[in-house]
């Protein structure tokens, strides 16, 4: 059900309607003590589990990871829950009104996905205390409102280490969806790996500012080209840069979920996210009355992220090489931002020794070193 005719049918028939359901930590920090007021689940009853969906189910990118995670939580759960999905709603009060139709229908867990819908999920939570919310990319908690996040810099690091491998040109490039902490952040980790493997390269980035616009990625995939890029990468939900990396003849890695569908030979592999297991376990919390509000902020060891399959493209040595990189953040003895790191200007940001904190990469705002160009104001 889109976001149009979902508001439509709100609007004809009240609160009273019933949404088409379709069959469809590193550790957590916790954030309060303070669980819901929810009652446990009506035994012999599933629990009513939603979803809201900043773009379209198939964009291949950010929502439809985040569906895949809502079929594999079907899966796993079976008849257990009962799920709902709205997708391409607005962020702003077109979420206010879409997460507390879902609240009002019955709903007991809610996931809103997209950094846009926090404040109105905060707003909704306030009316609906029986009613757990999880809100991805958001940081403000209440007793029934939790936050979560994959750490996909660690993913991002390692398609950098291959791209300094891969490219010939020592020209990478990077389509930038909006220029806020989380994106700027992996444009950072991909170019730390890059430069691990290759000292001499450089990524160069665009903006479209769109989560999801084919034409802009394109159009923007084709001028990197232009500026010598023969590998490609994005912070973006569609598959149109694999695409022109395919009838260019270049490579290219996606992101989300495995792209490789979009250029067999181009797509090398894609930094992932992995929500089914969260999801999971979280309405499992939920069903058996556990559930907290918590930061979540998992990486490749806890499930939450990681990287496709990668090409055979991709000589035996360097696969080796980013496999026990993987290993090491897997084990925590690793870090994308271990010390020391430098910023454009040559400015040590992060001494040897140290690796950057959470709480300054939730807000980065700077480039490390080996990046062309400047960050843009954000448009979001």
């Amino acid at each position: 059900m889109d976001r149009r005719n979902f508001l439509k049918y709100v609007t004809l028939a009240g609160s009273s309607f019933t949404l088409t359901s379709c069959i469809q930590g590193k550790n957590s920090k916790l954030q309060g003590e303070v669980s819901p007021s929810a009652s446990p689940v009506a035994v012999n009853e599933p629990l009513k589990v939603g979803f809201v969906y900043a773009g379209p189910v198939g964009d291949f990118g950010w929502t439809y990871a985040h569906d895949l995670g809502r079929r594999d939580m079907e899966a796993n759960l079976q008849d257990k829950v009962k799920t709902t999905f709205v997708e391409n709603v607005n962020e702003g009060a077109d979420a206010q009104q879409v997460i507390r139709q879902l609240a009002l229908d019955g709903n007991k867990l809610i996931f809103t996905t997209s950094l846009g819908y926090m404040n109105p999920t905060i707003k909704v939570a306030k009316d609906f205390s029986d009613v757990v919310f999880e809100h991805c990319r958001g940081y403000k908690r209440t007793g029934n409102v939790g936050t979560y996040l994959g750490r996909v810099e660690e993913p991002r690091y390692l398609t950098g280490m291959i791209a300094g491998k891969m490219t010939k040109s020592n020209v990478v490039g990077f389509i930038g969806a909006y220029p806020i902490p989380e994106v700027i952040r992996g444009i950072s980790a991909f170019t730390q790996g890059v430069r691990l493997t290759n000292p001499q390269a450089k990524v160069k980035v665009l903006w479209v500012q769109s989560w999801y616009d084919p034409a802009k990625e394109r159009e923007a995939a084709q001028a990197l080209v232009n500026l010598g890029a023969d590998v490609l990468t994005q912070h973006t939900d569609s598959g149109a840069v694999v695409q022109l990396a395919q009838e260019k003849g270049i490579y290219a890695f996606g992101y989300n979920t495995d792209m490789s569908k979009f250029g067999q030979k181009a797509h090398l592999t894609s930094a992932i996210n992995k929500w089914g297991k969260f999801y999971t376990d979280k309405a499992l919390a939920v069903m058996n009355n556990t559930w907290k509000s918590q930061e979540v902020w998992d990486g490749i060891g806890q499930g939450m992220v990681d990287i496709s399959p990668m090409n055979q493209e991709i000589p035996g040595d360097v696969q080796q090489l980013v496999n026990a990189k993987r290993d090491e953040f897997i084990q925590g003895t690793a870090h994308p931002f271990d010390g020391p790191v430098k910023d454009q200007k040559g400015v040590v940001r992060v001494p040897k020794g140290k690796v950057l904190d959470d709480q300054k990469q939730l807000v980065m705002d700077w480039y490390v070193e080996g990046i062309e160009g400047s960050i843009p104001k954000s448009k979001a």
